[in-house]
């Protein structure tokens, strides 16, 4: 077998910069490749990154999925220590809370474009 290793999700957006300038915000990770259109930051423990590339024809998905729209492809789950304080935190960040909120232990929000995202608290 040959060595396949995970080494990033990305994220599609008109701005990639921005966006990774969101995500490093948020989750305090550092930038490992920074070019015009494309951005990778990485955890500091090690680990698969986050990249992000801009794309001109981007589309804002819609959650919770409306026929005819752009769906979610996926979203990314963030375990926090607190959940009000961090959902406080990425709201100032940038990010827009979802009207509908499926579970008590999980914050659903947006980030600035428009991807969703989870904070949740283990219980």
């Amino acid at each position: 077998m040959t060595g396949f290793r995970w080494s990033a999700v990305c994220l599609d957006a008109l701005d990639a910069p921005t966006l990774a300038a969101f995500y490093r915000e948020l989750l305090g990770w550092r930038v490992k490749e920074d070019e015009p259109e494309w951005v990778l930051l990485a955890p500091p423990e090690g680990g698969p990154g986050l990249a992000f590339q801009s794309d001109p024809g981007f589309v804002r998905p819609v959650w919770p999925t409306s026929p005819g729209e752009q769906g979610m492809m996926m979203h990314l789950d963030i375990e926090v220590d607190d959940l009000d304080a961090s959902s406080a935190r990425a709201v100032e960040l940038g990010a827009a809370m979802a009207d509908f909120q499926p579970q008590d232990d999980v914050r659903v929000h947006f980030d600035p474009s428009g991807h969703p995202f989870c904070l949740w608290v283990s219980g």
